[in-house]
Order: structure tokens, then C-alpha cells, then sequence
């Protein structure tokens, strides 16, 4: 890290400065076409009814990713409420698991019969590459954190004053543009900061490189629900 960015992140977090050092690309992954067309309300169903399947089918691949997080923690971490954040994420994917399948219902999405496109196989594959006992913790959460924040940054977009969000939407982007899943997410960050202040060097790489494959599936994750 260059002497600037090394004071930026003593100052305001290595997360930060890394959102600030990659600013393009995480305005592509949080403000996407796709979220500018719910937040305008020009949003073409397909492409919601598109996403929403394929990302039922990621969420189900996610909690295997997330419980191994939680046992990472279990063994890596020095701050014990870095688990009880975890629990907690991890036991409100029941929830959204729920949620997807009421959803789908409502709009005649057969989740039964959705077949994974190549962009979502590649992106779960890229968190079943992070489960591995040689991947560190630090590394790890920060990939999570990167997912989790991406989601909350972009739905809590449409909520925003000004925005014409299609009243039938609403629920999907509340979901994750709630305050209080705002707040988890600051949890996370907080984890992210605290376990990079101790990395080292190559530790600090894989980290800011997991961030990276994030934000590039996250965009081609919108593309490709976008058709």
C-alpha cells in the first residue's frame, strides 16, 4: 500500500480507503442499471422476475459460505462478538430463504425449474474457493462483508427521497436497504478493519483481491439478471 493510503487507512479503516481507491468499480456493482431502473421505476419485470431466481439459487450456496465463515471465526478470531455478528447473519438467511420462495410466488417464478446461469455457477464457485481451511478468516469476512454491503448499498438507493420505486418492489429493496441490515453490515466492516489493522502484507492482498472478484461478480451478477 503506498505511503497516502497506508495514513488513509490508519485514519479512516483499510475498507474505506479501499472503497475510495476502487471507486469505479464498486459504483458499477452499487449503482447498476438495473438498481437505477427500480430506483426510476422503469425496471423491466423480466429482469426482476430473471434476478430473483438466479439469486434464490446463489442465497442457497451462500449459507454454506457464511456458516464457514462463522467456524473461521470460531478458530481465528481474538474479539468474541465477532461470532455473535455472524449467528446473527447467518440465522437470518432461514429468513430469506423464506422470503425468495413467497416471493417467487407472488410472481409466478417455479424456482423448482430455475437453472443456474454461468455467471451465478461462477460466482458460487469463486465462495466455495474461500470455504477452504488455507483461506484465512480475515480474508474470508472480508469477501462477506464486500457481498453483504454491496446489497444494502444499492437497494437503500431506491429507498432514498426521489426515488420512483414500483410500490410492488418496495418490499425486495426494504429487505436489504433496511437500517437495521445497514447496521450489521457496519458490524462487518468494523470485523474487516479490525482483523486488516493485524494482517500481514500477503494477508492484506488476498483480502483486497477477494473485494475485487466480488465487485467484478457482482456486476456481471446485475448483467446477466439484466438479459
Amino acid at each position: 500500500m503506498e505511503a497516502g493510503l497506508e495514513q488513509l487507512a490508519e485514519a479512516e479503516g483499510t475498507t474505506a480507503t479501499w472503497l475510495k481507491k476502487h471507486h469505479l468499480m464498486y459504483t458499477a456493482a452499487t449503482r447498476h442499471p438495473l438498481i437505477l431502473s427500480i430506483r426510476d421505476g422503469s425496471i423491466d419485470l423480466d429482469s426482476f422476475k430473471r434476478w430473483l431466481g438466479q439469486d434464490y439459487l446463489f442465497v442457497r450456496a451462500f449459507v454454506p459460505f457464511v456458516s464457514s465463515v462463522l467456524l473461521k471465526a470460531c478458530r481465528e478470531s481474538d474479539n468474541n462478538s465477532d461470532m455473535e455478528v455472524l449467528l446473527s447473519g447467518l440465522a437470518s438467511l432461514n429468513g430469506e430463504i423464506k422470503w425468495f420462495k413467497k416471493e417467487a410466488s407472488k410472481w409466478g417464478v417455479v424456482l423448482s425449474s430455475i437453472v443456474p446461469q454461468k455467471v451465478n455457477q461462477d460466482y458460487c464457485r469463486f465462495l466455495e474457493s474461500l470455504m477452504g481451511p488455507d483461506v484465512e478468516y480475515t480474508v474470508a469476512i472480508t469477501a462477506l462483508w464486500a457481498i453483504e454491503v454491496i446489497y444494502q448499498q444499492s437497494f437503500a438507493h431506491c429507498l432514498e427521497e426521489g426515488s420512483r420505486t414500483p410500490p410492488e418492489l418496495a418490499e425486495t429493496c426494504q429487505r436489504w436497504g433496511n437500517e437495521g441490515f445497514g447496521q450489521y453490515c457496519q458490524s462487518l466492516q468494523k470485523i474487516v478493519d479490525r482483523r486488516l489493522l493485524r494482517a500481514t502484507d500477503e494477508e492484506l492482498k488476498k483480502a483486497e483481491v477477494a473485494l475485487l472478484r466480488v465487485l467484478e461478480h457482482e456486476v456481471e451478477f446485475w448483467n446477466m439478471s439484466q438479459g
